[in-house]
Parts: C-alpha cells; structure tokens; sequence
C-alpha cells in the first residue's frame, strides 16, 4: 500500500515534468523547422503542450493502466499453449502429431500448386516444373 502510494506521488510529479520539458523541445523542433518548411507559424509554449497533449490523446489514448502487448505470464515467460500442449505429450503422441501434420501441409502444397483459383477450377497448363 505504501509503495503504491509512492508511486502515484512520483507520477504526479513526474508526468507534468515531462509534459514541460516535451513541450519545450515540441516548441522548440516546431519553430526551427515548420515555419522555414511550410510556412507554418510559429507557436508558444502553450500551444506546443497543447499539440503534445493532443497527439497522445490521439495516438496513444487516455488511460493509464498497464498494457500488456505480449501474453506473458506470472514467472515472465512467454506464455504459448501449443507450447505447453507438446511439452505434455508423450513421444508417440508427438509422432502421431508430426504425421498428421505433414499430411495436412502434403495436401494444401498439392491442391494450391495445381489450382488455379482464377479460372473456376480448372487445371493450369503443365510447363514442365
């Protein structure tokens, strides 16, 4: 409970820190190259926390929750149920697995190389490969 209270304390802090130190180099990048690229106008320091603001509420949304972009579990590892389907498999069961899946790869590789899907199904011409 303490910890999490240091925390919050430390992003209430921090995160105003960081909207005025990158809204000064917004402020600063937009000035020196907009205005001699584009004839854009230059801006104050308001109105490049504005834009910085604005682009993370565009961009990068509004909450503040953790986002988790890859399943990982609790130890840290990366979590793949196939993974842990074969790791629980006996070796016959794998055996069985690898051949049923060599079958199904055989017959997609055979069906896709002699199907044309342009020509309602009919065979292609044999060229000789």
């Amino acid at each position: 409970m303490r910890r999490n209270f240091k925390l919050r304390f430390a992003g209430l802090i921090a995160i105003p820190a960081m909207v005025a130190v990158f809204g000064a180099v917004v402020m600063l990048l937009w000035n020196a190259l907009l205005p001699r690229i584009f004839t854009f106008p230059q801006i104050n320091y308001l109105q490049a926390a504005g834009l910085l603001i604005l682009a993370r509420l565009l961009f990068g949304g509004i909450g503040g929750g953790r986002r988790i972009h890859a399943p990982y579990g609790r130890d840290g590892l990366h979590h793949n149920e196939l993974r842990e389907k074969w790791m629980n498999m006996s070796e016959e069961e794998r055996r069985k697995f690898i051949e049923k899946e060599k079958d199904f790869f055989k017959f997609n590789r055979d069906f896709s190389r002699f199907h044309d899907f342009f020509t309602n199904g009919e065979k292609p011409e044999q060229s000789g490969v």
